[in-house]
């Protein structure tokens, strides 16, 4: 990975649907070239897969909830069990296993407070838990899917 495919993977995190035409120009090459750099690295798995970013708000998606999780059980089949159980909910968009006194977090986006209410019912149905706190996300400050590429490794020519 060079300067140039850095700066093609900094505008593509701005807008994944530039063409190479568009990519190439903005780093100095045509089309082909361009498009060769994006192909190379997708195969790397650099570029993982590119998706649509909704807004939560017009689709009424107007809670957003970190959810801190404990538990007493640490085993392996629980761990397992817990996990397919997130699968379950399409309201978890987001899901960590941490540090620190917290065991998981998990990121929950909701319509309304009923909506929570009955999401953290099912939650609590569904798999056994020792702790279960909530942090309401009162405004958001930032978000961002891009990551920061200063530190990538690169070649310099």
């Amino acid at each position: 990975m060079d300067i140039i495919d850095r700066e093609i993977l900094h505008l593509l995190q701005q807008d994944a649907t530039r063409s190479s035409r568009e990519l190439g120009d903005e780093v100095g090459l045509t089309p082909t070239p361009c498009w060769r750099r994006v192909q190379s690295l997708r195969e790397a798995g650099i570029i993982e897969r590119e998706v649509a970013i909704l807004n939560a708000s017009q689709l009424s998606l107007d809670i957003s909830a970190l959810v801190q999780i404990r538990t007493n059980e640490h085993s392996a089949a629980w761990l397992a069990d817990f996990t397919a159980a997130i699968e379950e909910f399409p309201e978890i968009v987001e899901a960590f296993r941490t540090s620190g006194e917290i065991d998981y977090m998990l990121r929950v986006v909701v319509p309304d407070m009923n909506s929570y209410d009955d999401f953290y019912k099912r939650l609590i149905e569904r798999v056994a838990l020792y702790d279960v706190r909530t942090i309401f996300e009162m405004e958001e400050l930032k978000r961002t899917t891009a990551l920061p590429l200063d530190y990538a490794p690169f070649d310099n020519p």
